[in-house]
């Protein structure tokens, strides 16, 4: 019986608050998704760290006798050098996990084949094309052990870690991230202001009906619970509309446009989705709950 009085209250609460409720959820809707679509760019460069991650390699290019570094001054690298460093990185196992060494005619068709259709082929030569051994680590974030090793070392030019190209890509989407979460925060703030006007609002045009459960011995929470049920339903509301936004970004953008367009790299699946969702639902409630309660104390004195 209380329940149903406690819902029929919170009907009429929503219904006579109308235009502040859409409101609510609107701001709620804005702010959640946001904090959803920021949620996804950390998932996704997680997803992508992880496939790339454990791709590269440790690129150490020889010299050749075009080379102008100082470790060069002896000109081309020669056999022996070559030798040397093959050996040098063996005794690097385990955490050297594979050597592949790439002879210069190998590099000029690797070359060939990926600009294949760009005039800068046609001006190459398999003599401007380094040597290289091509390393991959059992641990990528120990690459100084190898650079240390063999930077400097005579017959090697350079050594370059590909795990660098990336991290500059991914401070980028780092960065989307931290803006998203920015603006994010901001609507979040405005969010709880708007709950407090809204309680503030509500509180006062209900003070008759509370005054006399206060006179009849009904309980603070009893009193408080139509006020909380309220907020609670527009972040509610407001989540599923941020979570739908959500869902569509998915099947639409990833799925439809990103994924068929860009298959050399994966993307979140719908288990991001659902956990993202399920944050903004559990954040949005505790969230107008809690600015509810603290603003009813204020305006409703129970």
């Amino acid at each position: 019986m209380r329940a149903r009085l406690i819902l029929t209250e919170v009907g009429i609460g929503l219904r006579r608050n109308l235009t502040m409720t859409v409101a609510l959820v609107i701001t709620f809707a804005v702010s959640l998704g946001l904090l959803g679509g920021a949620l996804l760019v950390r998932d996704q460069v997680d997803v992508m760290k992880d496939y790339w991650y454990d791709k590269v390699q440790v690129s150490i290019f020889l010299c050749t006798k075009d080379s102008d570094t100082p470790s060069c001054a002896g000109g081309q690298v020669t056999q022996a050098q070559k030798d040397a460093i093959s050996a040098d990185l063996e005794s690097l196992r385990p955490l050297v996990e594979q050597v592949y060494y790439e002879s210069s005619a190998e590099a000029y068709a690797r070359f060939q084949q990926q600009f294949k259709d760009s005039p800068i082929a046609q001006n190459a030569s398999p003599d401007a094309l380094p040597e290289s051994f091509r390393v991959k680590l059992s641990d990528p974030a120990q690459y100084k052990v190898v650079a240390d090793a063999f930077t400097g070392r005579p017959g090697v030019d350079n050594v370059v870690d590909q795990r660098s190209l990336l991290d500059k890509f991914f401070q980028v989407l780092g960065g989307l991230q931290k803006l998203a979460l920015l603006i994010a925060g901001s609507m979040i703030l405005v969010t709880v202001l708007l709950i407090a006007n809204a309680m503030r609002v509500a509180a006062f045009n209900r003070r008759r009906e509370t005054g006399i459960m206060r006179l009849v011995g009904a309980s603070n929470f009893y009193i408080q619970m139509p006020f909380l049920l309220e907020a609670a339903v527009g972040a509610a509301l407001g989540a599923g509309v941020a979570s739908l936004s959500l869902i569509g970004v998915k099947a639409i953008l990833i799925d439809r446009v990103l994924s068929p367009q860009f298959t050399i790299t994966p993307f979140v699946g719908w288990d991001a989705i659902i956990n993202a969702s399920v944050s903004l639902f559990v954040l949005g409630i505790v969230l107008a709950a809690l600015t509810a309660f603290l603003s009813l104390r204020r305006y409703l004195r129970v």
